[in-house]
């Protein structure tokens, strides 16, 4: 990519100031097609009041014919539309000056009307079950308006084995903040009663290791003095309370246990995934497959371990760069790289993704108050809306990528879907995300002429891949074990909690890198374990759909059309939310439940370390360290 230019150069820099008004508004997002203006919000405000009061009224109608049901149907379709922009607009406002209190104030108006639809919506599903499937089967067959409504009315009836009488839905209902405590209690302890302390780096500056400043030393000190530093000062925060973190965890996994059982599910992994029709045999199947091909992770370490030179080398070791890298990477360049990148997807999704740059649909730069990171979000009835901060790194190019996926996926969604199924879970959600890193990683080694350019192109996509597929199969193998013991009755103190992850660790890494023994506690600092049960895996199975996909595609050409791998990729990101997950990544190529899929993973990483090992080579004798 080029250089960066001069803030004066018509194309765009990074701007200078980070006031907004001084950002060239081809860089800043435009929300008049939500309303036009606060004025045009409040009329869409009173008017989904008005929805509201509408479609709460109607309880008690479905069992009048199939025209009751397609009246309630229509209308939550319509409320719920108004709603996304109804919350959209101020949302959005807000995220681009957090510091101002007027706009605040209005998305609180949205979010509390938003909460009113819920309670207005809450009579359908119970409303529903009480007539027979046979019935509304039967509606659906003689009334073709709706038919579009099939998928999402059998889900409610497929999921009906598992909701209790109404005594019983009331008794869990009261249970929901019980419920919520080993979590709130979990973030209580790890943020506001965390105190972490201040270390003197090798530099002389002194850095206090909090979570996000400990990843960043991890990633950015030379010195591995430096690293050891920051991760026994870290871990030293959570082990004179592990014994606690031990009682919590357990907590969360006797809830899950409770009401695994309470809704007559066999095992807390098939109760959360029941929802999306999600086999177990696709988690297992997952952590299976990835245990027995976990060389390609080892084979890396020991390839950063003897790169960087390191006698001794540990997983604090696994973040910090082979190579210094100091290039910018100007916001114009990434795009023209992002559109290049995907024509293998055909010239239509290239033109889309065209239309979506060039439409300020992006805020692109941080300015004063504005919201950190980066997201996309759903407009619907508009198009999506994306929020970066992005600041010439390397890691933004790819974050502009990554987003820009999420983007079109439900562009695509929403343009071939009625409203009923524009939306898609996240175990798809971060396919179309990897995928287009995925692309731009090969357009990029492609174009790129410098061997010391494209190693640190490919540690990025190999540390991915360890981070976003290894990492998150080995937390879910932890959460699996951890449950299933608990279902078993077995004890689960903070030693054999310990004694898992360390098992783990020793299994996923081997002798690639030195055991330090405050690894095995690593499982009392990841907060998806406490708040989110049976969630990360679907990092993994996106990344392995994504593998999978890849492996597939042929090479294309500007402005040429989609192969056939790309059309069914293009399906899937079509289909929205019309179909369980599972049967759409299987319409696309993809069979989660089989270990071919898995197994593109590794190959990726193998076939990686491969060109990465070339590259180094080619800096030899002078050496990467």
């Amino acid at each position: 990519m080029k250089q960066a230019m001069s803030n004066e150069d018509p194309a765009g820099a990074r701007p200078a100031s980070r006031q907004r008004e001084a950002i060239d508004v081809r860089y800043r997002w435009e929300l008049s097609p939500i309303f036009a203006d606060w004025g045009a919000w409040e009329v869409g405000c009173d008017a989904l009041e008005g929805q509201l009061r509408d479609y709460a009224a109607l309880s008690g109608t479905l069992a009048q014919g199939p025209q009751a049901l397609l009246r309630a149907l229509e209308l939550a379709d319509s409320l719920g539309q108004l709603a996304y922009r109804v919350w959209y607009y101020p949302a959005l406002m807000y995220d681009q000056d957090q510091r101002d209190n007027a706009i605040d104030a209005r998305r609180q108006r949205a979010q509390w009307l938003l909460a009113r639809s819920s309670e207005a919506g809450a009579w359908f599903n119970p409303e529903l079950l009480e007539l027979p499937r046979a019935t509304v089967d039967a509606w659906l067959a003689e009334h073709a308006a709706l038919q579009r409504y099939r998928f999402a009315l059998h889900e409610i009836y497929r999921q009906q084995e598992h909701v209790l009488d109404q005594a019983g839905e009331q008794l869990l209902a009261l249970g929901t903040r019980l419920a919520n405590a080993p979590d709130d209690a979990y973030a209580a302890l790890t943020t506001a009663d965390l105190r972490f302390p201040t270390i003197r780096l090798s530099s002389g500056e002194d850095a206090v290791v909090s979570p996000g400043r400990y990843r960043a030393l991890l990633a950015q000190c030379r010195n591995q003095a430096d690293r050891a530093a920051a991760f026994h000062a870290h871990y030293g925060c959570y082990e004179p309370q592990l014994n606690t973190y031990a009682a919590l965890y357990r907590g969360v996994l006797e809830r899950d246990w409770f009401q695994a059982r309470a809704r007559r599910y066999p095992g807390a992994l098939e109760a959360a995934l029941h929802g999306n029709a999600i086999p177990p045999a696709v988690v297992e199947n997952l952590i299976a497959t990835t245990r027995a091909h976990v060389a390609p992770l080892q084979r890396y370490h020991r390839l950063r371990r003897a790169t960087l030179g390191l006698p001794r080398y540990e997983l604090y070791d696994g973040a910090v760069a082979l190579l210094a890298d100091d290039r910018v990477y100007p916001y114009d360049d990434a795009v023209a790289q992002i559109i290049a990148s995907v024509a293998p997807l055909g010239s239509d999704y290239s033109e889309r993704l065209r239309r979506a740059f060039a439409g300020r649909w992006i805020d692109v730069y941080e300015n004063e108050g504005k919201r950190a990171g980066a997201y996309s979000a759903p407009v619907y009835g508009v198009h999506p809306y994306m929020l970066l901060n992005y600041n010439d790194t390397l890691d933004d190019v790819f974050t502009l990528a990554h987003e820009m996926g999420h983007a079109l996926h439900t562009l695509l969604a929403h343009e071939h879907q009625p409203f009923v199924y524009a939306s898609y879970t996240i175990f798809v959600a971060e396919v179309a995300s990897t995928l287009n890193e995925a692309l731009l990683l090969q357009h990029l080694l492609r174009q790129s002429s410098a061997a010391s350019e494209r190693v640190v192109l490919l540690q990025r996509a190999i540390d991915g891949i360890c981070g976003t597929f290894y990492a998150q199969v080995l937390f879910a193998d932890f959460e699996l074990q951890a449950h299933r013991r608990l279902e078993r009755g077995e004890a689960l103190t903070a030693e054999v909690l310990s004694g898992i992850y360390r098992e783990l660790l020793q299994h996923y890494y081997g002798d690639a890198i030195d055991h330090d023994p405050r690894y095995a506690l690593t499982w009392a600092r990841i907060p998806h374990l406490f708040r989110s049960p049976f969630y990360v895996y679907q990092y993994a199975t996106c990344f392995a759909s994504s593998a999978r996909i890849l492996a597939g595609l042929v090479s294309a050409t500007a402005g040429a059309e989609a192969g056939p791998a790309a059309t069914r990729y293009l399906e899937l990101l079509q289909a929205g939310g019309s179909d369980h997950p599972v049967r759409l990544l299987q319409r696309a190529g993809v069979d989660l439940e089989e270990a071919s899929a898995v197994e593109a993973v590794p190959r990726q990483l193998d076939a990686l370390i491969d060109q990465l090992e070339r590259e180094l080579q080619q800096l030899q004798p002078s050496g990467a360290s």
